[in-house]
């Protein structure tokens, strides 16, 4: 289906920062027609908490739901309200309490779906398993009895009047010909969505690519990817997802969920963005506050070297990228995606691999004016020193004050 045509699906209209990035380089692609347009499903507060030794408190589940709803998220999975009378509460004050689409889970089972309904979401998104291996060893059904209940649950919550997300668990290692079967009959039930799983990771992009092709010639609801880590390809699997017509990705912020985690929402989001030029809707300038919240909430630290949000992302130290960056920050960062885009800072980091271009730059921030041979002793001292230890800011002023650096005049700084 169309991405185009929501009509009623499409969020609320927001103010949009204007900090998209402006050009291509030579080098980057030379097409940004593949996706015209992509909504963000976002799972942090369900599958996000499902990451092992993971615990939101309700809380930490409205602040999280807060922010992205105030970002302009399309669809907030607050949680799953079966599983406890604080989770059905956390998930009821959600959807009271945001403007954005909120979705409950449910399984194939009617009391899920009972208690999905009764917490007010705007959407019941149900699943159930779909591939031999977990039909036999975890479900315990047939075939038969799996597609007829999801064919029941279906109508259920279509019956209540409530758009309804239909997901063929484990679909990438499900029998073709039964998932066409399974997929024909949700969406002849009524389901408004059907999200295709990669459960447990094993897709690749081609693979992937041509998987959701073979979904969108069987249904005429919107489609929905969601993605797995495993093999480090969720996110690049989610794009691909798009490429081939899906119209959503589920994701979480900083990736966390299951195992390996899930596409990551920053990772997603400035890819649509700066890559293929697509207009989200999105706030990316409050992404790097929303990373840091659900690090703190989660207890999962975010890598230092994490795209986009990693503390590493935006920062120099190897001499011949910090002077190329001082020079133009376009030579040795994507240009397409700024720190300022996702709210972010840059740094020059001190350390072994220092440049003299680099420690000039941080020694007139602190408000000295150092002359050409001072640099150089600088630079040889900090190169020493941070062959073993961190040098921070207060170690540079002290080499700066060993070797008398001059301090700029109040005159001349004003």
């Amino acid at each position: 289906m169309e991405a185009s045509s929501y009509g009623c699906l499409c969020p609320t209209t927001r103010a949009r920062r204007n900090l998209r990035r402006i050009e291509f380089f030579q080098g980057t692609l030379d097409s940004t027609s593949e996706i015209t347009d992509a909504r963000i499903f976002d799972t942090t507060l369900r599958d996000g908490e499902q990451s092992p030794r993971t615990s939101f408190n309700y809380e930490d589940k409205r602040e999280i739901a807060a922010l992205l709803d105030e970002m302009g998220t399309h669809v907030i999975e607050a949680g799953f309200p079966v599983n406890s009378d604080a989770e059905f509460e956390a998930v009821r004050d959600i959807a009271e309490s945001t403007r954005v689409t909120t979705c409950g889970l449910a399984r194939v089972v009617e009391k899920d779906i009972e208690a999905a309904l009764d917490s007010g979401v705007d959407m019941v998104h149900t699943f159930v398993s779909t591939s031999d291996v977990q039909l036999q060893d975890s479900m315990h059904a047939t075939r038969q009895e799996a597609l007829d209940t999801a064919v029941d649950c279906v109508e259920m919550i279509k019956d209540a009047g409530v758009e309804c997300m239909f997901s063929p668990m484990d679909a990438t290692r499900t029998d073709e010909d039964f998932l066409v079967e399974v997929i024909e009959a949700t969406s002849a039930a009524g389901a408004d969505w059907i999200n295709i799983p990669d459960t447990c990771g094993v897709a690749t992009p081609r693979r992937f690519y041509d998987l959701i092709e073979i979904v969108d010639d069987c249904t005429d609801a919107y489609i929905d990817v969601h993605t797995h880590d495993d093999f480090g390809l969720a996110s690049a699997n989610a794009i691909s997802g798009f490429e081939a017509g899906a119209s959503q990705a589920q994701v979480s912020v900083n990736g966390i969920g299951e195992r390996a985690g899930n596409a990551a929402y920053e990772e997603v989001v400035m890819a649509l963005e700066s890559l293929y030029d697509v207009d989200t809707g999105i706030d990316t300038t409050r992404i790097t506050e929303l990373s840091r919240i659900v690090e703190e909430k989660s207890n999962i630290g975010v890598p230092a070297n994490k795209p986009v949000v990693g503390r590493n992302a935006f920062s120099h130290e190897s001499g011949i990228h910090a002077a190329g960056v001082i020079e133009n920050s376009d030579t040795f960062e994507p240009g397409v995606m700024t720190p300022e885009m996702v709210g972010a800072t840059r740094e020059l980091v001190l350390g072994k691999h220092t440049g003299a271009h680099s420690v000039r730059e941080r020694l007139v921030d602190a408000g000295y004016d150092p002359s050409e041979a001072e640099v150089r002793e600088v630079t040889r001292r900090v190169k020493e020193y941070g062959a073993e230890e961190q040098v921070t800011m207060s170690v540079l002023e002290r080499f700066a004050e060993e070797i008398g650096v001059t301090e700029e005049s109040e005159e001349v700084r004003a």
